[in-house]
């Protein structure tokens, strides 16, 4: 009988559509179809750890049998690592179809969704598709969630999002903010807390709370800094009742088995996030500084991201590095003049630069 628990709880569906001394740098680099250089998704330029990838390659072999052995165990190894119980964990073919979800559950026609803007789309979009009410609120001048703002926007709202660091910017709002939110929401709501790049950064995760709170929901990925955003494996934490309300949407579909094993020994691996963190941290903070000394502001960011304020249209910006085989990301509505940039790897950087420096600068 808890095996047919858990498997409510975590087979819930698949997604909705220097360096020489690092072991897992010297695998081949997650390949391209062409010269491009590819900034404009969040993707992580290295790829799965060599661990990762010998897991997958193990998996191929039990490919005809359901992973949910290997689901299980990797909830309860993610759940003993972060100090919490295994039922407070979902695991999902992707932390967007997670989220989709979440808005599917939480919000309706009378109870809106409250968000910050320029933030991650998905949610505003699955609550569109609902007609749901969807509030957006402008980050603050620190390019922070406006939580006094978002907390006033809707009385009635059913889910509260918050992007920590947020995404697009790479910014990062307070812990003490984010309690606050937790505290005074509305009523009857949610609060989503999404840190699919919380391993990039030094604030304190949330995904301990939801011992304590029955009306949180967090979010994590193995798309970004894990390098498996092919392979589709993010995972929900929260109150198991919460997750059972996800799962009427995520009906009987689960991860490739070769996704959670890869997820497992990345966890496994106790240098990876230190390593790809650092390397991640000293390549933006470097790219940052130069576009500084040519008179561009950039975003504080704190995540694999950041963005630019090109003094003109954005899309113009991204047009030009584009001609120049260097895709970056796209334009927020509310930031015409900011464009995002993905941080690669020290080659793609070097590129994005010259192609800064051509066609921008």
């Amino acid at each position: 009988m808890v095996r047919v628990s858990r498997r409510s709880l975590l087979a819930l569906g698949a997604a909705l559509p220097v360096m020489g001394q690092l072991k897992w740098a010297l695998a081949s680099p997650a390949p391209t179809k062409s010269d491009q250089v590819l900034l404009n998704y969040n993707e992580s330029p290295y790829g799965p750890s060599d661990a990762a990838r010998q897991a997958m390659q193990r998996a191929i072999a039990a490919s005809g049998r359901y992973p949910y052995p290997d689901m299980y165990a990797l909830a309860a190894l993610f759940a003993q690592q972060q100090g919490i119980a295994e039922d407070n964990v979902g695991v999902f073919a992707g932390s967007m179809a997670a989220l989709r979800y979440a808005v599917l559950a939480f919000a309706s026609q009378t109870r809106g969704l409250v968000m910050a803007t320029p933030s991650y789309e998905v949610p505003r979009q699955a609550a569109e598709s609902i007609k749901a009410p969807v509030h957006e609120v402008n980050l603050d001048a620190q390019h922070a969630h406006d939580v006094p703002a978002m907390l006033a926007a809707d009385p009635q709202a059913g889910m509260l999002y918050l992007c920590n660091p947020n995404n697009p910017t790479g910014t990062l709002t307070s812990t003490d903010a984010i309690r606050r939110a937790l505290a005074h929401k509305p009523k009857g709501s949610v609060l989503v807390v999404d840190e699919a790049y919380i391993e990039f950064c030094d604030t304190p995760s949330c995904v301990s709370w939801v011992n304590d709170h029955d009306d949180l929901l967090v979010l994590r990925t193995f798309s970004k800094i894990y390098g498996m955003a092919g392979a589709r494996l993010g995972l929900a934490i929260g109150h198991p009742a919460l997750l059972e309300r996800l799962a009427v949407f995520g009906g009987d579909n689960v991860p490739a088995g070769a996704s959670v094993l890869a997820a497992r020994a990345s966890l496994e691996d106790a240098q990876l996030v230190g390593q790809r963190k650092a390397l991640n941290a000293r390549l933006r903070d470097e790219t940052i500084a130069w576009l500084k000394g040519r008179g561009f502001s950039c975003t504080i960011s704190h995540s694999n991201c950041f963005m630019i304020d090109v003094k003109r249209p954005a899309e113009q910006v991204i047009e030009q590095l584009a001609a120049q085989n260097v895709l970056v990301g796209r334009v927020w509505k509310d930031w015409p003049h900011w464009v995002r940039v993905t941080v690669g790897n020290s080659r793609e950087m070097e590129r994005f630069r010259e192609a800064f420096a051509t066609q921008v600068v």
